[in-house]
C-alpha cells in the first residue's frame, strides 16, 4: 500500500524498468503463519481505517506538485474468504491523475494489519496505460503480507514483508523508531512509528514512513530526506 504515493509512484517505474531488463527479486523466503481469526473492521492504532474518513498528501518532486487523497470505502471485498476494508487511493500531478488504486486490508484478532492485495492503474492524459503492481491473495500464488503490526515493538530490527506476488509485488518494512515526533502541514504529532521500507527489486528504492496514532501515515521521505511527502489534512468522521 501505500498511502504516500508520490514515491511510490517512481518505484514502481523502476520495478517495471528492472523486470523488462531480466532483474531478478531479492529478499528472504516467505512462508507467512496467515491467521485463521479475522475481525470486521480495522482499528490498530497505527493504521485505523474508518469508512469515510479522507486523507490528502503533498509532495513537491521533480515532475511537479504531486498530490494524493485517500478515502476509506465504505465497501468490502472478500479475499479467500477473508472480508478486507477498501481503500481509494488517487495520485494526481499538477491536477492530472497519474495513479488509480483499490487497496485491501484486513485485521486478524490479534491485532495485526495484513495487506491481502491491490488493483492499480498508472493513466496517461487519462487512460490507463499500465496495472503493473497489482496483485490479490490467492490468485497467481499470491500471498498476504503484514502492513502494520499489534505490537512494533516487538519487531524492531526485524525484516518482514508487506507483500508477496514473486516479480510483481514485494515489499519489505523494518521498524525502526516507536517515539518519533513529526511535524507536517496537518500538525505536530509525538509518539509515531517509524519505519524503513523497500522493493526487493531495487536496492536504491529505500524510503521511511512515519505512523502516527490515530492517524496512519503521515509523513514519507525518501532515503536522504529530501523529498517529503505530507498528510496535509484529514477530514471525515
Amino acid at each position: 500500500m501505500t498511502i504516500a504515493r508520490p514515491i511510490a509512484v517512481v518505484a514502481a517505474m523502476t520495478v517495471a524498468a528492472a523486470l523488462a531488463c531480466g532483474g531478478s527479486p531479492t529478499g528472504p523466503d516467505y512462508h507467512p503463519d496467515i491467521p485463521t481469526q479475522w475481525v470486521s473492521t480495522v482499528t490498530n492504532p497505527f493504521f485505523p481505517l474508518t469508512p469515510g474518513t479522507r486523507y490528502d498528501h503533498r509532495a513537491q518532486t521533480s515532475s511537479g506538485v504531486e498530490t494524493s487523497r485517500v478515502e476509506v470505502l465504505s465497501d468490502t471485498r472478500t479475499i479467500s474468504g477473508v472480508t478486507a476494508t477498501v481503500v481509494h487511493d488517487q495520485v494526481s500531478v499538477d491536477g492530472a491523475l497519474v495513479e488509480d488504486t483499490f487497496d485491501w486490508f484486513a485485521q486478524n484478532a490479534a491485532g495485526n494489519v495484513w495487506y491481502l492485495g491491490e488493483d492499480s492503474k498508472e493513466l496517461s492524459n487519462g487512460q490507463v496505460v499500465s496495472t503493473e503492481g497489482s496483485w490479490e491473495w490467492g490468485v497467481n500464488g499470491a500471498l498476504p503480507g503484514v502492513i502494520m503490526w499489534a505490537d512494533p515493538s516487538a519487531h524492531m530490527d526485524a525484516e518482514y514483508r508487506q507483500e508477496y506476488l514473486k516479480g510483481v509485488a514485494e515489499d519489505l518494512a523494518i521498524v525502526v523508531g516507536l517515539n518519533e515526533s513529526v511535524q507536517v502541514a496537518a500538525g505536530t504529532f509525538t509518539g509515531c512509528l517509524k519505519t524503513r521500507e523497500r522493493s526487493a527489486f531495487e536496492s536504491g528504492s529505500t524510503e521511511f514512513k512515519y505512523y502516527c496514532p490515530g492517524l496512519g501515515t503521515v509523513l514519507e521521505t525518501d532515503a536522504s530526506g529530501g523529498q517529503r511527502d505530507e498528510l496535509q489534512q484529514v477530514s471525515g468522521p
